[in-house]
């Protein structure tokens, strides 16, 4: 039987990678669907789809079960949603989620969920593990080590202080403007 199993996963966590472990123990094989696939460089989604597909790859590799990670793009349809999933993925017979939306999709499609509990929820969420990078704070105990090893390689770290400096892009939108002020008053 083959599963399926969809996040952002930015980053990839500690909280995804025991769901992973979890669903190894129900299925022979898995897809790893990456929700928000044509986001990036911004603070809620700061890894290309590319970058997660490493830091999965690498993370599920300690797992015996062929894994097939598919970057999915949004499609803001919900009605169509489960749809353009199944297109883009591998058959599968069961679908793994706690989101409310994601399970009632799946299920208005006759697909199969299967929901867990959350691992660790307070401590493993993507946004206070980035928050934490931002902050210089404790971030790669939350996280399996490929991941720390695949955003260190991609230099993740500074990008997200950088996109995340918003004082920054206040400054050069202003410079912007002001070179833009004076050009017209050269005319």
């Amino acid at each position: 039987m083959r599963g399926f199993y969809i996040g952002r996963f930015q980053p990839y966590h500690d909280g995804h990678h025991a769901m992973v472990g979890r669903i190894a123990e129900e299925v022979d094989e898995l897809v790893l669907g990456i929700g928000s696939a044509d986001d990036s460089h911004t603070t809620h989604d700061p890894f290309t789809a590319g970058e997660r597909i490493m830091m999965i790859t690498k993370a599920v590799a300690e797992f015996d079960l062929p894994t097939y990670v598919v970057p999915l793009e949004d499609i803001n349809r919900n009605a169509v949603w489960v749809s353009h999933v199944e297109s883009m993925c591998p058959e599968f017979e069961v679908a793994y989620s706690n989101n409310p939306l994601v399970v009632r999709l799946f299920e208005e499609s006759g697909i199969e969920v299967r929901q867990s509990p959350m691992f660790d929820r307070d401590r493993l969420e993507g946004s206070e593990i980035r928050e934490r990078i931002i902050a210089d704070r404790a971030w790669r105990d939350r996280v399996p080590d490929p991941v720390v090893e695949t955003i260190e390689e991609i230099n993740g770290i500074q990008r997200l202080r950088h996109i995340s400096d918003t004082d920054s892009l206040a400054r050069y939108v202003a410079e912007d403007e002001s070179l833009e002020e004076a050009d017209l008053g050269e005319d």
